[in-house]
């Protein structure tokens, strides 16, 4: 499993559609269900992205799934800048989503998760991800904002969906996710041997994105220090044959920076706010970003989004020599791998036929 790359390559006839100007369905969209959050976690992009909440009904969300089956989306991801499983409809929009044919997943903090919607979900799903970065009670209170006692809790429920995939042999992969700022480093090895003992496919250990005014105040040298460096190290020693521990390095050592001004990725992956906003990246859900607004499916079908001229408008405005992702929007995006290798096919380069 990389988890630190992209797979554009497994997409070839829409990647060439895309290159030879076509207009192209995402491979994915992200989404949340709602804004609403249990939890106050520290590394919180959301936070910084307020945007006017039009509350998703069933019928909303089900029109969602619909357009994005009849347009040619591949996978719908439940995760974005709420917490899902707030929603009364999570479950619903889980196993209608896999009903027609769409690759579903789901990132969680896995606190409201029980046995029940366990055992309905899972089946449903490609992929469950707990988003977990304290390894220890007190850790755990800091970086998430909540009691400690919670830890427990979503351990419990990692257990029970691990032992449900167990029982009934399913092909759900379940992971753990750190959101890894340097202040944490003492859970980095726990963590890891924790989702080792715990008994899931793997724990990623991934960068904090943060925006171009740095207001969650992440400082990228810090990634670099000797004792942050050996615990990643050492935090990949506890891989086996059935359990993966992954670092997104290239993230990690990139000093926040973009090596590409142009977002072409945002065509393949794009975004919806848990208000139902669509702008093509979750960098840009808050308010003061309006120009690249595209709609609201609480008020717009999609599939209207997608073949109106305001999607395209907005989408072309990103991958335009007007737009800079150097300096314009937040570091480490959800799309930034696929921009860097976007960015390198876009280019006319020399000798390209001595390969």
């Amino acid at each position: 499993m990389n988890l630190d790359s992209h797979k554009l390559l497994h997409h070839l006839n829409r990647l060439n559609d895309w290159k030879h100007g076509k207009r192209i369905a995402p491979i994915t969209i992200d989404i949340a269900l709602t804004r609403a959050c249990n939890y106050k976690c520290v590394y919180c992009y959301g936070k910084l992205q307020e945007n006017e909440c039009k509350p998703m009904t069933w019928k909303v969300i089900e029109h969602f799934l619909d357009d994005c089956k009849s347009i040619g989306v591949k996978a719908v991801s439940l995760v974005s800048d709420g917490e899902s499983t707030c929603s009364p409809h999570y479950i619903n929009a889980i196993q209608y989503g896999n009903a027609i044919g769409l690759d579903m997943a789901l990132g969680t903090n896995g606190y409201l998760l029980n046995d029940g919607a366990l055992e309905k979900i899972l089946p449903c799903l490609t992929y469950l991800r707990f988003n977990i970065s304290g390894a220890y009670p007190h850790s755990y209170a800091k970086w998430h904002g909540v009691d400690g006692k919670y830890l427990y809790k979503v351990i419990d429920n990692i257990k029970t969906a691990v032992r449900i995939k167990e029982n009934f042999h399913l092909p759900v992969t379940i992971g753990l996710q750190m959101v890894f700022i340097p202040e944490m480093v003492a859970d980095v090895i726990p963590l890891s041997e924790m989702g080792r003992d715990l008994g899931v496919d793997y724990t990623v250990i991934k960068h904090c994105s943060d925006d171009e005014d740095h207001r969650l105040g992440v400082n990228y040298k810090d990634y670099n220090k000797k004792d942050v460096l050996a615990a990643l190290r050492k935090a990949e020693t506890y891989a086996d044959e059935k359990y993966q521990v992954l670092v997104k390095w290239s993230k990690v050592l990139s000093g926040g920076k973009r090596s590409y001004s142009k977002c072409h990725g945002a065509k393949f992956i794009p975004q919806l706010s848990g208000s139902g906003l669509f702008a093509p990246c979750g960098c840009f859900f808050n308010d003061k970003y309006k120009k690249y607004h595209i709609g609201n499916i609480v008020e717009t079908r999609f599939i209207d989004m997608f073949h109106g001229e305001r999607y395209w408008e907005v989408m072309n405005e990103l991958s335009s020599g007007t737009f800079d992702a150097k300096t314009m929007c937040g570091s480490l995006c959800l799309q930034h791998k696929c921009n860097e290798f976007l960015d390198e096919i876009s280019k006319d380069i020399e000798h390209k036929n001595f390969v």
